[in-house]
């Protein structure tokens, strides 16, 4: 089994991620290669808590161009977890 610190990166802070909270979805950036099922043993490694559903998405780096020469490079790409808990579990980390 993988290290959960290795799968999960680091929380989502956006708006759209905190209006998740109120029907307890948390946001996670995860590792590009990580699987539902690692995902999930991870949250539930991490902070004790009971995971109901993992939804993924793979997002890509947008282009950006650079100032001094005509060239363009990329951001990279992320992927994100959407982790739905069970009822009454939440994470402290999220707190407002």
């Amino acid at each position: 089994m993988k290290d959960p610190r290795d799968v999960v990166l680091a929380p989502i802070v956006s708006e759209k991620s905190y209006e998740l909270l109120e029907a307890n979805v948390y946001t996670f950036r995860v590792h590009p290669t990580a699987s539902k099922p690692e995902i999930k043993d991870a949250i539930e490694t991490l902070f004790n808590v009971t995971v109901l559903k993992v939804n993924t998405m793979n997002r890509k780096g947008k282009r950006r161009r650079n100032r001094r020469s005509l060239s363009y490079g990329r951001k990279p790409d992320t992927k994100r977890a959407l982790v739905t808990l069970a009822e009454g579990d939440e994470i402290e980390l999220f707190d407002v």
